[in-house]
């Protein structure tokens, strides 16, 4: 897509939507006219039906409409034509009960050697910015590197589904076997409310725009939601474009983190070793990768934390990153591993990003 149709897109979006629940509801706009239709390629996909008759879609597309001020027809129009994506719900399923994780065969898929390579690219190509966004928002180039190599190589992958395919599917065809389904279909539908909603109000075509089978979209994956709240103008052009500018992209995942509480210089994990007199393994993992525990409650229970870990101040979680039929390996993750789950709640994904992050530092240095 046009580098120029993402630009105004999102930086229309991002101007009406950051902290406007209320101002859409209340701005009774002249509706913009849509775009004209895409005529560029769909994935090699057989899409399902459409969801034109389908009264669950029809009443949530009224509802937005009305809520957001949004032009009704054009609304049910858009949802209307959007297609089920018959493999997108099975992507959602967990795996099955008593497969085992394996954090190293999770981690060689994402620290590799192509990764590393292309990171250290990007790294050298944008050293400037992204030593100024560690400045403006505290946190470190490498974790930024890490989360782009890790998302879409730096912007080699960024996907190929229709987002607004994918975010229809995930509102109204979200798999019931799900454990937590009710809460997904929320979370989707919030966010095909959001990317209409942007798509509405800057006069784009939905169908234009190709991202993940989830819908997250960019360099950095952004969801609709987080592209409101976080996306920023990183390179000063005047406009938002995480697909084309890299700046903007490096801002972004920065400030994201911002947002989400990261602390500047506190290390992400620490080593732990355990007293097996004392150990309380359940009780520690109990609180799965929230931070809960203080240095000396660890202590208390088996575990020590070790190297600068032993004078840190602010809770800790015990991480567990299982490895198949092989024993699991640990670390104590900070409140700064927890901000990275919030990319992606999975501390395996977390470890992926930190240690992408640094062994492309590592290369560089080489």
């Amino acid at each position: 897509m046009p580098r120029t149709v993402i630009a105004t897109l999102f930086i229309a979006g991002t101007a009406l939507l950051v902290g406007a629940g209320a101002t859409f509801a209340a701005e009774k706009r002249a509706p913009a006219k849509p775009a004209p239709r895409s005529t560029a390629a769909t994935p090699a996909r057989t899409p399902g039906p459409s969801y034109e008759e389908r009264a669950d879609a029809m009443a949530f597309a009224d509802d937005i409409a009305e809520r957001r001020g949004l032009d009704r027809a054009w609304v049910r129009r858009t949802i209307g034509e959007a297609r089920l994506l018959p493999q997108v719900p099975r992507l959602m399923l967990p795996p099955a009960r008593g497969t085992a994780k394996n954090w190293r065969l999770y981690r060689s898929r994402f620290v590799e050697p192509i990764r590393i390579r292309a990171g250290v690219r990007f790294w050298d190509q944008h050293q400037a910015t992204l030593a100024r966004a560690e400045a403006q928002y505290g946190v470190p180039a490498e974790t930024i590197v890490g989360i782009l190599g890790v998302e879409t190589i730096y912007g080699q992958q960024v996907g190929t589904f229709r987002v607004m395919d994918a975010l229809a599917t995930l509102s109204f065809d979200f798999p019931a076997a799900h454990p937590r389904a009710a809460e997904r279909i929320a979370f989707f539908r919030g966010e095909l409310e959001q990317f209409l909603s942007l798509c509405m109000r800057a006069g784009l075509d939905p169908f234009e725009l190709r991202g993940s089978y989830a819908g997250a979209m960019g360099l950095p994956q952004f969801m609709p939601s987080s592209w409101a709240k976080y996306a920023v103008d990183f390179d000063g052009d005047g406009r938002i474009d995480l697909f084309g500018s890299p700046a903007d992209a490096i801002g972004s995942v920065a400030n994201y983190f911002r947002g989400y509480g990261w602390t500047p210089g506190m290390p992400t994990h620490y080593p732990v070793s355990f007293d097996p007199a004392r150990l309380d393994r359940d009780a520690l993992l109990a609180p799965d990768i929230l931070p809960t525990f203080s240095v000396a409650a660890f202590a208390a229970k088996g575990a020590i934390v070790e190297g600068p870990g032993a004078a840190h101040r602010g809770p800790l979680a015990l991480i567990e990153l299982q490895n198949g039929g092989d024993a699991p390996s640990y670390v104590v993750g900070t409140e700064n591993f927890y901000a990275i789950t919030r990319y992606n709640w999975s501390s395996y994904y977390a470890m992926a990003v930190i240690e992408l992050g640094r062994e492309v530092a590592l290369a560089r240095n080489r």
